[in-house]
């Protein structure tokens, strides 16, 4: 089981930059683009089938067709997706589009676009690390893309050392 990484952004430019930040977990996560919500859905089917887990949505707000807000509030009722946390990457969400993704979509983060490489990087795996030990995942197969650090003492604070 891995854990999996969608990107909804209908830009190319920057889809391709995102994949390009988030290649360094390519070796520990799936990573999964998507250029609308309805491939997005798609995706999430795939995701499902395969028997990975959405650990992480990374959504722009202005998609062709349904927002990003919408698709970020929609997951919350979805059990595929539950669970995931949700990060909105953008330069164009309004004030009122940023309240309702915070207080409908339990919104875990708020990424301004252009960002910064290595501050993207450091709240995926912040966010991948919350993830894991917040679902009560064995952290062992994925300390390639979590913080090591809180998941060894995450390890060493559990009774009998196990997860599940």
């Amino acid at each position: 089981m891995k854990l999996a990484i969608l990107v909804v952004e209908d830009e190319p430019p920057v889809r391709t930059a995102l994949a390009r930040d988030l290649a360094p977990f390519a070796g520990g996560a799936r990573i999964e683009l998507a250029e609308d919500v309805e491939d997005a859905w798609a995706v999430v089917g795939e995701i499902e089938a395969s028997r990975d887990r959405l650990a992480l949505i990374l959504s722009d707000h202005r998609l062709p067709g349904t927002s990003g807000v919408d698709f970020l509030v929609s997951t919350m009722a979805d059990p595929r997706t539950k669970s995931a946390k949700r990060v909105l990457v953008t330069g164009q969400a309004g004030h009122e589009d940023t309240i309702r993704a915070i207080n409908e979509a339990e919104l875990d983060h708020y990424i301004a676009k252009p960002w910064n490489p290595e501050e993207f990087r450091a709240v995926v795996r912040e966010q991948l690390t919350e993830y894991v030990l917040g679902n009560g995942l064995d952290p062992l197969p994925h300390l390639a893309v979590v913080d090591a650090q809180r998941a060894m003492l995450a390890l060493r604070e559990r009774p009998d050392g196990r997860f599940g």
